[in-house]
């Protein structure tokens, strides 16, 4: 008698229903027989059927009433872990920081830096964006060769020490 009475109101609902939404129901429950008809006692979900899933969620609002062979929670949980995963992979794409230099703008910067002692990064910098090299300041300091003796001034003060403490 329950049942007489539910497929009653279920009638009656359909009535006052729009065609799309009406279609909508049809496909999902066909969706849904076509699970249970290629599976065994127990509905097996795969990939496929996720994915529809998590799409006809966004296309159709009345989705959850429709669904019937899994919770709504695990639909819900599946398109956020599609979206976390989907993110990750986007940020995990390229290497991180800045991008490497080439060869041949390293070994501009070691002979700049040989053939100039006197200049410091600033100006290695400079030079090179007159030749249309854009490169920071950090490279260069990296990648220039520095003198292993201290600079002149430091060789001064040094001497001046030296003779003070001997005198």
């Amino acid at each position: 008698m329950k049942t007489i009475i539910g497929a009653l109101l279920a009638f009656v609902s359909i009535l006052f229903r729009s065609r799309l939404t009406l279609q909508l129901e049809i496909v999902a429950l066909r969706h849904q027989l076509s699970v249970y008809q290629r599976t065994t006692p127990r509905p097996r979900i795969n990939p496929g059927d996720r994915i529809f899933w998590s799409w006809f969620s966004r296309r159709w609002s009345s989705w959850r009433g429709a669904l019937v062979f899994v919770q709504t929670r695990t639909v819900i949980t599946r398109q956020r872990k599609r979206f976390r995963d989907h993110w990750a992979k986007l940020s995990k794409q390229g290497r991180p920081g800045r991008p490497l230099v080439s060869k041949e703008i390293r070994t501009l910067i070691r002979k700049m830096s040989e053939a100039n002692v006197g200049w410091g990064s600033p100006r290695i910098v400079g030079e090179l964006q007159k030749l249309g090299i854009d490169v920071a300041k950090s490279t260069v300091e990296k990648y220039r060769v520095r003198s292993k003796k201290p600079p002149s001034r430091m060789i001064g003060i040094t001497r001046i020490r030296s003779l003070i403490v001997a005198g």
